[in-house]
């Protein structure tokens, strides 16, 4: 019984060493020919400009594009968002470089702590580095709380 006891403990303390971390929210290849959901701009003086100041693109999998049509995604579902610099010149507003390619990713099983969504940010033109990585937690989810309601998602498909 005092081995089993000591064993329990030894697991206990060494758990969270063998806890999986959730797998990475993978780099949304062709995202570019996937159903346009909307644009916008966020220009200085919004709240969020600071971090998301830019025109952002959205794009929608398809499996995404219906969960927008029903309110409710399916694993498997994939948002993107594009952020971009808004460049203005000669009384016109146009995409600079790249900030940010945003990503949410369903999967209800590898991403159970962050509403089933997995998220993720791709540092400007890059397909590897991240700036999200294990913060998604609170660098993402704890603002999509808010949007429990519509699947944790804040943005509507624009017909």
């Amino acid at each position: 019984m005092r081995k089993m006891l000591v064993l329990a403990a030894a697991l206990s303390m060494t758990s969270p060493l063998f806890a999986a971390d959730p797998a990475p929210v993978p780099y949304p290849e062709g995202y570019r020919h996937w159903v346009h959901v909307k644009s916008m701009t966020i220009n200085q003086g919004h709240a969020l400009y600071d971090a998301f100041g830019g025109i952002h693109h959205l794009y929608a999998n398809k499996k995404a594009e219906q969960g927008y049509q029903s309110g409710k995604f399916a694993d498997g579902s994939v948002i993107v968002f594009d952020l971009l610099e808004a460049k203005a010149a000669d009384n016109t507003v146009q995409e600079g470089a790249r900030k940010v390619l945003g990503v949410m990713h369903k999967d209800s099983r590898k991403y159970k702590g962050t509403g089933g969504w997995g998220f993720e940010g791709f540092k400007g033109d890059s397909k590897t580095e991240r700036a999200v990585g294990k913060n998604a937690a609170t660098a993402c989810f704890q603002c999509h709380t808010a949007q429990k309601n519509s699947d944790y998602v804040f943005s509507t498909f624009r017909k």
